[in-house]
């Protein structure tokens, strides 16, 4: 009986184990589906206040790992006037914290961002530090769960809860819904650190771009102000050579190569 109790334990321990594994592969499979060696784009993002009245501000952003493999995410915003010559630069490191830094044209200095401000609002959108630089979050930096399979808007997706090990991280947990048959993250519901939904983030309108589907409209709402942040792709190219002093402080300041 012991034996038999002892084999039942660890057919259920493998069992964990197997789906532990398989959800942090479907996410991994997810952030690398495009393969790329950079991203350019040039983007109108739409802000829907409180009030129902709308601003758009229009940005390039500019993404090329570096030759370890580090994510790096270059902002730049093109219009308005308000906000032109904003640059934000996200650089992926070995740990779990990543570097980030801001230069405000108002200021005419760089500021550099801390890990304990991720959760402050990018720009005024509903996006927050920690959003934007999530694309390229480091898979090993969440505990991730195979929750169900489930179908989302015609789609058959894996329903993935991922909880950060950094307890000090903006939100407790995010539930991703990711295509089972093409790996793209459709939705993704954000949890504060009282486990209460805040935000969800949804991706649409894909299209072939260069051989690789590619969402064209992204959509951040903040639940309890009834806002949203869409981001429309107007341009996007992949594989051009990004000058490596585009991701230095220096081009933050100067916006030269």
């Amino acid at each position: 009986m012991k034996k038999l109790i002892s084999f039942i334990m660890s057919i259920s321990v493998s069992a964990v184990c197997l789906t532990a594994q398989s959800a942090e592969e479907i996410i991994s499979l997810s952030r690398n589906r495009i393969s790329a060696k950079s991203v350019s784009t040039q983007s109108r993002l739409v802000v829907l206040n409180k009030d129902k009245t709308t601003a758009e501000r229009i940005v390039n952003q500019y993404s090329q790992d570096d030759s370890k493999g580090n994510g790096r995410i270059l902002v730049e915003f093109v219009s308005p006037n308000a906000v032109k010559g904003t640059r934000f630069l996200t650089v992926e490191t070995d740990g779990n914290v990543d570097n980030r830094w801001i230069f405000l044209p108002s200021l005419g200095k760089i500021r550099r961002i801390a890990a304990s401000a991720g959760e402050s609002s990018f720009m005024g959108t509903d996006f927050s530090y920690d959003d934007v630089s999530s694309s390229d979050r480091n898979v090993v930096a969440d505990v991730h769960t195979l929750l169900k399979e489930e179908d989302f808007n015609g789609k058959v997706c894996f329903v993935i809860e991922s909880k950060p090990k950094d307890k000090n991280y903006q939100y407790s947990k995010m539930i991703s819904w990711i295509g089972k048959y093409d790996n793209i993250n459709y939705k993704m519901e954000l949890y504060d650190k009282k486990d209460k939904l805040v935000k969800i983030f949804e991706s649409s309108d894909f299209q072939d771009i260069q051989g690789r589907l590619t969402a064209k409209q992204t959509k951040m709402s903040t639940l309890s102000s009834d806002t949203s942040t869409t981001i429309y792709v107007d341009k996007i190219k992949y594989d051009d050579k990004i000058p490596e002093s585009v991701f230095t402080t220096n081009y933050l300041e100067t916006g030269k190569y």
